[in-house]
């Protein structure tokens, strides 16, 4: 089909059930327009729809003046989007395309801020849902000026749950659930923080802050699953295929998690277990947030700094090595796991399928995302293990003993044109992306060892030493800078191999 023929996705391409969501009352108000909640949150609503669990359709808007762009798209096509799910998961094979229909508004709260406002006197309103990204739910001072927008998330949301207030009389059941998906850390606790002092700043009634902390919740939720996004390359196929053309259209893998820090009767009002989604109502968030803090996002830092050293670019170059998968299953299975005390069977079963996801080849992540700050989430993710695994059996880990002694290799660069720059073994430049003290302090250690005023030893002693960037003398752990010493020597020597 030629380009100029093709449609719309809003011109009688809409999905079945979209003339029926416009008859659901709105139960959800959305905070974010990107692709993220697109592909998972969205996807979840669309799912308890088709089963007739939930009955309900969510009112839009975005976090940014910034996603005006994106929300007149979402107008034009009437609220409708393609999403098209691929992949493998749990070793079958999933390549599954529809078209959601859950949004029965779409405002621009800058453009429009009264009419968002007006959202709040919506009885049937039950659910905020968010994803502004970590910075959006840090608190901002913002004056409260009567008809002119909020731009912080919190400071908004404080002064929509305000109206609520005002309007339904403060009744103890016109509260709302908020579920922040923002990657931060106890994400509801920090939202209702922000909340509670905007209440404060704008010496709002102590009536009407009693109300948010008993009638409204502010709960704490970890999100995994990984949304690619527009297919730039492959929409212009996708478009002649189909017959129209959607400008909002998001992929994403089969995988997802969404792990909710809150009482499980709330899935009656929430279905997403009743309609077979892998989401679980918990008491205590943190055993999960560790979990994946410690395997996915630890093989990540582990596999980005060596990977970029080989000349490798994306996530699944790596999982397709041999040398370097091996690396990374003896990482999960003898090294993380173990150190972990949690169920050591559903821990290797969440390990398989994350090598599952990392070698699924319609996720092209870089590993030069992947390594931006690596020193700081080397502390996170991988030092714990190493420590751990040290204490328990009174020795070094091997591959994340290996994996640390590449990300020193790779924090080796100068500076170029005002970047910091590194090269791998056979000489491809890189971009080392970290803060600046980080930086100047690598650089110059470095530099001393390049001159032949430190020896490799001399060089890893005075890294492990520094306190302020690992909170701790890491010298103390017997053996570590002989290790290190060795490893980092054959791979300044050009001897080194996966």
């Amino acid at each position: 089909m030629n380009k100029a023929d093709q449609k719309r996705l809003d011109q009688g391409t809409k999905s079945v059930s979209h003339a029926k969501m416009l008859d659901y009352p709105i139960k959800v108000l959305q905070i974010g327009e990107g692709n993220f909640l697109r592909g998972f949150f969205d996807w979840m609503i669309a799912e308890c729809n088709k089963q007739g669990h939930f009955k309900g359709s969510i009112a839009v808007t975005q976090p940014r003046p910034s996603g005006k762009g994106k929300i007149e798209e979402m107008k034009q096509q009437d609220g409708c989007y393609t999403l098209m799910l691929r992949g493998s998961h749990q070793g079958v094979k999933v390549e599954h395309t529809e078209v959601i229909s859950v949004f029965s508004k779409v405002i621009n709260p800058y453009e429009d801020w009264r009419e968002f406002l007006t959202l709040a006197k919506i009885p049937t309103l039950e659910f905020i849902v968010s994803n502004t990204t970590e910075a959006g739910l840090k608190y901002q001072p913002t004056p409260l000026v009567e008809g002119k927008p909020i731009e912080a998330f919190p400071g908004r949301l404080t002064a929509f749950l305000y109206q609520r207030f005002l309007h339904f009389g403060g009744a103890s059941d016109k509260g709302l659930i908020m579920l922040p998906c923002e990657l931060l850390e106890r994400n509801g606790d920090s939202l209702k923080q922000c909340v509670l002092k905007y209440c404060t700043d704008w010496d709002l009634s102590k009536t009407f802050m009693d109300w948010v902390e008993r009638d409204n919740l502010f709960l704490n939720s970890l999100v995994d699953r990984i949304v690619t996004g527009f297919p730039v390359k492959e929409s212009a196929e996708l478009y002649s295929s189909w017959g129209y053309k959607d400008t909002l259209l998001t992929t994403a893998e089969p995988y997802h998690l969404w792990v909710i820090e809150g009482d499980p009767g709330l899935d009656n009002r929430l279905p997403l277990q009743r309609s077979g989604l892998n989401v679980r109502w918990v008491k205590n968030l943190a055993p999960y947030q560790l979990r994946k803090v410690r395997i996915l996002n630890g093989l990540h830092t582990l596999m980005a700094p060596l990977g970029i050293l080989f000349d490798m670019e994306e996530v699944k170059q790596a999982i397709d090595h041999p040398d370097f998968h091996h690396l990374l299953c003896e990482a999960i299975e003898e090294e993380i796991i173990p150190s972990l005390p949690f169920s050591q069977a559903e821990l290797l079963e969440y390990g398989e399928s994350v090598m599952e996801r990392f070698a699924n080849p319609y996720v092209h992540h870089l590993l030069s995302d992947i390594s931006l700050n690596s020193m700081s989430k080397f502390k996170v993710r991988l030092l714990p293990t190493l420590e751990g695994y040290y204490e328990w059996n009174g020795r070094l880990p091997a591959s994340i003993t290996r994996g640390f002694a590449g990300l020193l290799r790779f924090y080796k660069g100068e500076v170029i044109n005002g970047q910091y720059i590194g090269k791998s073994f056979k000489g491809k430049e890189y971009i080392i992306k970290d803060d600046l003290p980080v930086i100047e302090f690598f650089q110059k250690q470095w530099s001393l060892h390049d001159r032949k005023e430190i020896s490799a030893k001399q060089l890893i002693e005075a890294i492990l030493h520094h306190q302020e960037l690992w909170g701790k003398d890491l010298n103390t752990i017997k053996g570590l800078a002989n290790e290190l010493t060795h490893h980092l020597e054959e791979m300044i020597e050009g001897s080194s191999s996966i």
